[in-house]
């Protein structure tokens, strides 16, 4: 069975350019020109993953958003904002509503597919493939095991599931509560700070004599899995 993909955009040019793209790569493909249709769309056709425009008619995107990841059928399901607003206070406000990602205009489609296939990789491995890979680091998910350059990687399930996030989303930075609903969940009473104990292990494990480290720590926010380390 294709994926579905929710498209919730006004702008029609942008929707066909989308859409087209998106039904070559494999995809089923939905459209909603509003916010409150696309509660309509969803509740009548639950999506595999929405990419949601953040300025729309009748209920903004981040509304939309908000309203989904209060439902208990729709809490799970991955969305992607896209929106003209590039600062940085405008990401975390987009990801701090609910969204599994943010792409800003203008972007090419081959750049929104990557992020689509990676984030249904995270949320739904059965349509991403068995295999993560980032430049040198390949993530076998069938059989739980990671290389480096051909080298084993021998990581605890803490790490495994951290280094399976960062490959989702290379390039992307993400808080340490953020790292800390990805790795042990929502509902999971650890201190933040847990998490750097654990990326010191996961640094330790993954980088080995004379191999740059991928794990770039941005201050006083968090870490990001860095795209141009291993180039």
């Amino acid at each position: 069975m294709k994926p579905r993909v929710l498209i919730v955009e006004d702008e029609t040019a942008l929707v066909t350019l989308l859409r087209y793209n998106l039904e070559r790569e494999g995809f089923d493909v939905g459209e909603a020109a509003d916010g409150e249709e696309a509660m309509v769309s969803v509740a009548e056709h639950k999506p595999d993953l929405i990419v949601l425009d953040w300025m729309l008619p009748k209920m903004s995107g981040i509304e939309v958003c908000r309203q989904l990841r209060r439902k208990a059928e729709t809490r799970a399901t991955p969305i992607i904002i896209l929106t003209a607003k590039g600062e940085e206070a405008d990401r975390v406000r987009g990801l701090d509503s609910g969204a599994d990602d943010y792409v800003t205009k203008p972007f090419s489609p081959a750049e929104l597919i990557a992020r689509v296939r990676a984030v249904l990789r995270r949320a739904k491995p059965a349509f991403g493939g068995e295999t993560l890979q980032h430049d040198d680091v390949v993530m076998d998910l069938a059989n739980h095991r990671v290389t480096r350059e051909g080298r084993p990687v021998h990581l605890g399930p803490t790490e495994f599931r951290l280094l399976r996030h960062f490959l989702a989303h290379p390039g992307r930075v993400f808080s340490r509560e953020q790292l800390l609903d990805a790795a042990w969940g929502r509902d999971a009473y650890v201190e933040p700070r847990t998490v750097d104990v654990h990326i010191r292990r996961l640094r330790k494990a993954l980088n080995g004599d004379g191999q740059a480290d991928l794990i770039r720590t941005v201050r006083a926010f968090g870490y990001a899995l860095d795209t141009g380390a291993a180039a």
